[in-house]
């Protein structure tokens, strides 16, 4: 939308007197939206959005060129881009058609050229990114894109910006080994569980983390530790000797949040929270 403003002049007998300034607006007939179908997103992890583009004129836009900023940031004086644009990925609609695949003059940002939108009708454009190593990841953290439509019949470029927020949660992940790995009967051994917390958020008792397992052979004496304290039967764990079932009770086992660091380049890295559980039987 522009405003625009004229006035005149009058010349007559060497003196000059000016008009009144009258004052239009030029009203856009075209305005976009973009919404992201999941509000959230992870590090790896397909945000996919939806640009919809509405002509409420009569006459058609031809030739526009679309560009998605792709949540581009500034830092140490460069440009980051925390999403990256997912190949052969855009679906793009004229009145709820599929039409041939528009033109990509670049992927970073992403510019799409050749887009219409006929009098009267819609455009829709679907496509999918990935957020990647400069995507925030602490608790809180946000992307906000925008993408920006211009071409021949705009009087100014028409814009819309949509928000997604990092998913606040633990995201856990475990490991198990065995020492000795060759051991003799009636010998001692020892299985040692790393949980690891890739998430902003600490695990917490309400989570539940609870370790399930069968030890084949089944281990008799054991003693279990957790992060390097003795615990004791019952209230950490139970144990079935017959059988090998071993399981923590639900709760127990607690992961504090993962910690991020970004590079000189803008690239985060993830330094996980980790939570040790061992036992120690005979076999």
């Amino acid at each position: 939308m522009a405003t625009f403003y004229n006035q005149a002049t009058l010349n007559y007998n060497n003196t000059t007197t000016t008009s009144n300034i009258t004052t239009g607006e030029i009203v856009g007939s075209l305005t976009a939206t973009k919404t992201a179908l999941v509000p959230t997103y992870t590090s790896g992890d397909n945000v996919t959005y939806v640009i919809s583009i509405v002509n409420s004129g009569t006459t058609d836009y031809t030739g526009l060129t679309v560009t998605d900023n792709l949540g581009a940031y500034t830092y140490n004086t460069s440009t980051v881009y925390p999403l990256t644009y997912t190949p052969d990925s855009i679906r793009y609609y004229i009145n709820g058609a599929l039409q041939a695949t528009s033109t990509i003059g670049a992927a970073r940002p992403l510019t799409l050229t050749g887009i219409s939108v006929p009098a009267g009708g819609n455009t829709t454009i679907v496509y999918e990114t990935t957020a990647n190593n400069f995507a925030p990841p602490a608790a809180a953290s946000t992307i906000t894109n925008t993408v920006t439509i211009t071409g021949t019949g705009l009087t100014e470029p028409v814009t819309a910006t949509e928000t997604v927020t990092v998913l606040a949660a633990p995201m856990l992940n475990i490991s198990k080994s065995l020492s000795p790995t060759t051991i003799n009967g009636n010998g001692q051994i020892t299985y040692t569980f790393i949980i690891q917390n890739m998430g902003n958020t600490a695990a917490a008792a309400t989570d539940n983390a609870t370790i399930i397992d069968t030890f084949t052979p089944a281990l008799s004496n054991i003693t279990v530790t957790y992060n390097g304290d003795t615990m004791p039967v019952t209230t950490f764990y139970t144990y079935d000797e017959t059988t090998g079932l071993f399981q923590t009770v639900p709760g127990q086992i607690t992961v504090p949040a993962a910690t991020f660091t970004q590079s000189t380049t803008g690239e985060y890295t993830v330094t996980p929270g980790i939570a040790t559980v061992t036992v120690t039987g005979t076999i």
